[in-house]
């Protein structure tokens, strides 16, 4: 089975883990700090905080944004169900923005509307978190003038797009928001295993998530209620969470990072590969925004089906029979049984439900081959046809 993603590990990259078992540090050692700095460095943020996962780290953006009861978090539908999930562990409430039909990210257009009704109904988000779907930027500058006009909080949903670029900068300078988050789960990227990462320009928002990342303790006397008892006192002073990152997990992060432009370009090279190979069969492939530089951690196709005899759901299945492991990012979120529960209903979100009908995403990541590649085309020609 050829996956529609994988991890790229080299000698390395073991090595650098196992410098970490053989040192005195497994754990809230020296290699987090020096990996939240390297990633800091590469994408020009200020500060950095390293998590367990990518889903910890919306959290505690979210929390260190004082998103909580009786406040509203709008996102993109066509995500991994944590883009929304993390305004709910605060308490809040969510609502979806419409994509747009050629990036597939959250549309400005739909978003200006949505902004425009809800002020009207004095019902503004405090928070919105536009998705880099596959690694393509969102309409940041869009996104930023409207949060500017309207008040709210932005938390990019990065998790896709670690090397992608915006208007020339790198993605995660947080310029045009509060927050980035990245995902270095392994068919993302880079990986650590598991672990995600929140950067910022706030000082003081950095210091909340790396307070609440470690249960809400500080051992700075600044932030203490009364002077320490000695030198091993700490203070709890939020309910926190342990969302920590190993130094294992760092340490694989920091190795990772010297081959990230790399695994991004090869990317791209596959992606540049696939448009030729698509070219004369009936789908339509990814459009790339002038202003973005996708990090491309997923190839999604939209099949066109007035020209293909077979369903969306019988091309998935023959090419998962053909040994293709083709996936569908993403159902909309608001569709998920736990959030029609919520009363969230069919038509919410039409570009997304049209998205959702005819999407297929193929394998992408940098140890793909070209022969590889062409099996993948040629089952897809194959189950097109049936």
């Amino acid at each position: 089975m050829i996956p529609y993603g994988r991890q790229d590990i080299s000698e390395a990259d073991i090595q650098a883990a196992v410098e970490v078992l053989r040192s005195d540090f497994l754990t809230q050692g020296p290699a987090v700090p020096a990996f939240e700095k390297a990633v800091a460095d590469y994408c020009g943020a200020q500060h950095a905080v390293a998590v367990n996962s990518a889903t910890s780290a919306l959290h505690l953006a979210c929390l260190a944004l004082g998103v909580g009861p009786g406040d509203m978090v709008w996102t993109s539908p066509i995500t991994f169900v944590a883009s929304a999930n993390c305004a709910l562990y605060c308490g809040a409430r969510v609502d979806f923005v419409d994509i747009d039909p050629r990036t597939y990210n959250l549309s400005v257009e739909c978003l200006a509307e949505k902004l425009a009704l809800a002020e009207k109904s004095g019902c503004l988000p405090k928070v919105v978190i536009p998705v880099h779907l596959c690694g393509q930027p969102c309409d940041l500058a869009g996104i930023h003038a409207l949060s500017q006009k309207y008040g709210f909080k932005v938390i990019e949903d990065a998790s896709h797009a670690i090397g992608g670029k915006y208007k020339g900068e790198q993605i995660g300078n947080c310029c045009y928001s509060d927050i980035t988050v990245f995902s270095f789960h392994p068919v993302k990227i880079i990986t650590t295993g598991e672990g995600g990462m929140a950067l910022t320009n706030n000082e003081k928002l950095a210091r909340r998530m790396q307070r609440l990342r470690s249960h809400g303790i500080t051992r700075e006397t600044a932030d203490m209620t009364q002077a320490p008892d000695g030198p091993w006192y700490y203070q709890q002073i939020d309910l926190g969470y342990n969302y920590r990152m190993t130094d294992i997990q760092a340490a694989l992060g920091m190795s990772q990072m010297q081959r990230l432009e790399e695994f991004v370009a090869k990317r791209h090279a596959l992606a540049s590969r696939y448009e030729g190979l698509l070219a004369d069969l009936p789908v339509i492939t990814p459009w790339q925004h002038p202003d973005s530089y996708s990090a491309l951690h997923l190839y999604v196709i939209r099949l066109k089906l007035a020209e293909i005899s077979k369903t969306h759901c019988e091309v998935f299945a023959a090419l998962r029979a053909a040994g293709i492991g083709v996936n569908l990012h993403y159902i909309p979120v608001y569709a998920q049984p736990y959030y029609k529960g919520l009363g969230f209903q069919a038509g919410h979100c039409p570009e997304a439900e049209r998205y959702y009908a005819e999407a297929i995403s193929l394998p992408m990541y940098p140890g793909l081959t070209e022969g590889q590649q062409d099996q993948v085309v040629l089952a897809l020609n194959k189950a097109r046809r049936g």
